[in-house]
């Protein structure tokens, strides 16, 4: 299943690029943006639930949407995928993750070196100052909670026709721009401006794409692996360091 000249480059490889997408969090049984989930949610738009004009219009509404969301998270465990690319990390000089995904499977798994684009589910902010407010700061007389300055607690992550947390883009670009070779991991490459990364990384650099179905990202890629990731980056891992087995 794994091309020979594939664990070749990825043996010698010294700077490796992985963005992530849901794909790779949906094998641990974390619902992505774009399959509708499962009882009480399904009636939703998924825009009311993650957007700034959503949280406006019902916060008590996204707040235990969120509350539904992190406890699904906090239960869930990292997939073999997960573990691959932590454990490529310990084999290459330089390996980078950057995803999409606002769960924490990427650090449980292990892996340290991890840009997260969209920020962290676990984050709260203030809904006025922005600012990252502790679990002690937070009033809980009300749903969602009230920040000190009285203003509604919000979820942290990045929502649709937000900014990217300051310097993460920037980060996740000189990642690529100075690979040698690209994974990209169970991302459908439509949400931007993460879809465009790939497109920094150097001519000479090996771009593989791990994903069930054809993506964009798949026409330019040096390498399809067409199956599951947790299928997929385990045996490609694997073959390229036995002894990380």
């Amino acid at each position: 299943m794994i091309p020979d000249s594939l664990v070749q480059a990825l043996r010698a490889a010294r700077r490796v690029a992985v963005l992530t997408g849901a794909g790779i969090s949906a094998e641990s049984g974390i619902p992505t943006f774009r399959s509708a989930p499962d009882g009480l949610w399904s009636r939703y738009d998924p825009m009311e639930l993650v957007s700034i004009d959503g949280f406006r219009r019902n916060p008590r509404l996204v707040w235990e949407w969120h509350t539904w969301l992190r406890d699904l998270v906090k239960a869930a465990e990292p997939n073999a995928a997960h573990r691959a690319l932590a454990k490529l990390e310990q084999h290459v000089p330089h390996c980078t993750v950057i995803t999409q995904n606002i769960d924490d499977l990427h650090q449980r798994a292990g892996s340290r070196e991890v840009i997260r684009l969209h920020g962290d589910l676990f984050e709260t902010r203030c809904s006025r100052e922005g600012r990252l407010l502790s679990e002690a700061e937070l009033d809980h007389t009300t749903v969602p909670p009230r920040c000190p300055c009285g203003a509604y607690a919000r979820p942290g992550e990045v929502w649709f026709g937000e900014m990217l947390p300051p310097g993460a883009l920037e980060a996740a670009a000189e990642a690529m721009r100075t690979c040698d070779l690209c994974l990209v991991v169970g991302t459908s490459a439509v949400v931007q401006p993460a879809a465009s990364l790939v497109n920094l990384a150097p001519c000479s650099a090996v771009r593989v794409v791990v994903n069930p179905e054809r993506t964009d990202h798949a026409r330019s890629a040096d390498y399809l692996l067409q199956a599951p990731a947790g299928t997929a980056l385990p045996l490609l891992v694997d073959a390229a360091f036995p002894d990380s087995a």
